[in-house]
């Protein structure tokens, strides 16, 4: 009987594992990093070990600081959670020899399944379908220009190690071939440490669909339905759902039973995921096994009503699976999104600093896998992911209708989300039908509203301009001071808008130009207003820190700063020149010095967060003053980075 458990790893899914095992009876065990000495699965667990600094290889990758963590806190097994070394053999081996038990499968099915070559030979050779390429044991360049030939184009460059998007390329004629492969190849040794690639033939505009399957060391193994994940931006699941409204009955067991086919042909344990490409006549094809939990499971637990790391452990305790396959049923459908801090207007730039507030929605059928809470920060360690938002229905529809309204109903105060763009994606017609193919963002999503910044219009600034020139006072109203007329300047974050603004009693008016509006205002609780706007009652919640407020309202979520007491921007557009850090980050390269001459737009310096450079721009016409940053430095959001002088003549015209 297993007691103790580790889970090596951080975030909403070690919160989650936590919560099942606790349920259980096991004690817990947590790691972190410094940088999450305060986080969410850290307050989870029972006990909690730090295994390093906020780099991932010196702490969440660490083994041997992860396996002196079970030693000293007595653990006797260790559940890895997903990425990381979750799906890592070496790290499999290693619980073994310290006498842990790995919540996974074994170590060999792990390395096999973890390269795309060798796993698409063996799922050949148990009589599961693949995709038509080369996976040859010469993978030079010469054979790979060779072999596609006689695959055909257009065709999919994969790395064998790979995953996640990263050393794929399509190539759709011969011209693209050699300078792809090169591509790839560097990229896949970077991400991956392995230049390993194989050629599959392309499948043009497939479902993405991928069956949950479930082992034991009895030699028992079952399916628990499909889950489709078709949509996806650069090869990054954005929204799972189960079932899959593509998939029949029939094709339904004729792809379980080959996943079924896949697991035993590689002495599987526990929890996998066989993903298959479906084209539009419902052929289906192997694409990889994830040997590890999914992010995408809790889609899964609604409609089985199964609890998959209840599942796991058992399992590693060497019981039989909990069910047959004749009594798996599938009840109803649950739709997943991933809600992260990111930016859409700006290509999805991963978002860092002060989460001021996070508040899920409630509501019947909803599921919130998050391993953040208001409080914290979003720091550029790790993914920015802020929670799994899941909604179940009777049917889709009812699915649909719940998620929507979830996302809307979510306050996110600090950083900016996709919550946007995941609630139009679910609206979407064409998702609506059940018609999204792997191209369907792509194709619909190119102009979509949700990809630009959002402008506040006269009734969200009158809203805003309210809160911020005259707070509220008392419980029961807003204060009876005489009425003014009192000018403002807001920062909506693509313009500084001129505002007269007029308070009496409860009533707001609001002037920008010609355009004039009115809100009468009654206060609910601390940041919480009821809005009364012709005749229509509707609740605004709202964050102040500093010059700066968040809001939620009208269906949508801004924030605007209140920038009256600061000197204006010259006509042209011409910024301060105090150049801040967007971001956490480091510095990876500064490219001016004091006493250069610059232009409003110029990269000044590149800062690496999240896995991605940065450009950090000039925002004014002018002379490099001071470099208050180098190369390697670490820098937090809102330090000053490079501070720009005006030209000569600009000063001397604002003298004159």
């Amino acid at each position: 009987m297993l007691k103790k458990l580790l889970i090596a790893n951080r975030g909403e899914i070690a919160v989650r594992v936590i919560r099942t095992a606790k349920a259980l009876g096991y004690r817990t065990v947590a790691i972190y990093s410094e940088a999450d000495a305060r986080a969410l699965h850290v307050h989870e667990a029972d006990e909690a070990v730090c295994v390093g600094p906020a780099q991932v290889s010196a702490s969440y990758l660490n083994v041997d600081a992860i396996l002196e963590a079970a030693r000293k806190t007595g653990a006797d097994c260790i559940h890895p959670g997903y990425g990381f070394l979750s799906e890592n053999a070496g790290f499999a081996n290693a619980c073994k020899e310290a006498g842990l038990i790995f919540v996974g499968p074994p170590a060999n099915a792990i390395e096999l399944m973890g390269s795309k070559r060798r796993s698409k030979i063996a799922m050949q050779e148990a009589g599961v379908p693949v995709v038509p390429g080369y996976e040859g044991n010469n993978a030079s360049d010469d054979e790979l220009i060779s072999a596609a030939g006689d695959i055909g184009y257009p065709l999919m460059i994969k790395a064998s190690a790979g995953g996640g998007g990263r050393g794929m390329r399509l190539v759709k004629q011969e011209t693209e071939l050699a300078d792809n492969i090169k591509r790839a190849r560097s990229e896949a040794k970077q991400a991956f440490g392995d230049d390993e690639l194989i050629l599959e033939k392309a499948v043009i505009e497939p479902r993405h669909v991928e069956i949950q399957v479930f082992a034991d060391r009895h030699g028992n193994a079952v399916y628990l339905g499909e889950r489709d994940c078709s949509v996806q931006r650069r090869h990054q699941k954005v929204v799972e759902e189960a079932p899959s409204p593509f998939v029949t009955p029939e094709l339904r067991q004729a792809m379980g039973e080959a996943a079924v086919k896949a697991a035993l042909a590689c002495n599987y344990e526990g929890a996998g995921t066989v993903e298959f490409l479906v084209d539009k006549d419902r052929n289906f094809y192997f694409l990889e096994m994830n040997t590890r939990l999914q992010v995408e499971h809790p889609v899964t637990e609604l409609i089985t009503g199964q609890d998959l790391v209840a599942w796991q452990l058992a399992v590693a305790e060497g019981q039989p699976l909990p069910l047959k396959q004749e009594d798996i049923q599938l009840n109803g459908h649950a739709i997943e999104v991933r809600l992260y801090a990111e930016d859409p207007a700006h290509d999805f730039t991963p978002q860092t600093g002060p989460l001021y507030a996070f508040a899920p929605a409630q509501g019947e059928g909803l599921r919130f896998d998050t391993g953040v809470r208001s409080g914290d920060t979003i720091t550029p360690h790790y993914d920015p992911m802020l929670a799994k938002v899941i909604a179940w229905g009777q049917n889709r529809d009812e699915a649909r209708r719940r998620l929507i309204r979830a996302l809307e109903d979510t306050t996110v105060f600090g950083v900016t989300t996709n919550r946007y763009f995941l609630s139009r994606i679910i609206a979407d017609e064409t998702f609506g039908a059940g018609e999204a193919t792997t191209a369907f963002l792509q194709q619909a999503f190119r102009d979509d509203p949700s990809l630009a910044p959002y402008t506040p219009g006269i009734r969200e600034l009158a809203l805003a301009a309210c809160i911020l020139n005259h707070g509220i006072s008392g419980q029961s109203g807003w204060s009876n001071a005489p009425a003014t007329m009192t000018p403002m300047r807001l920062d909506t974050g693509g313009e500084t808008v001129e505002l007269l603004v007029r308070k009496t009693g409860n009533t707001v008016s609001v002037s920008h130009g010609d355009s004039h509006y009115q809100l009468l205002l009654e206060n609910l609780g601390d940041g919480l207003l009821c809005i009364i706007d012709n005749n229509v009652r509707q609740r605004c919640q709202y964050h102040r820190e500093g010059d700066s407020l968040y809001l939620q309202a009208f269906g949508q979520a801004w924030s605007v700063r209140d920038v009256t007491h600061q000197p204006a921007a010259s006509a042209n557009g011409a910024g301060s020149g105090k150049v801040q850090a967007s971001m956490d980050g480091a510095i990876i390269d500064v490219l001016v010095k004091p006493g250069q001459t610059v232009q409003q737009g110029d990269t000044l310096v590149i800062l690496e967060a999240m896995k991605m450079e940065h450009p950090v721009k000039a925002d004014r016409d002018g002379v490099v003053d001071e470099v208050l940053v180098s190369n390697g430095d670490q820098v937090k959001r809102s330090q000053m980075l490079v501070n720009i002088a005006a030209a000569e003549s600009e000063d001397q015209e604002a003298s004159a």
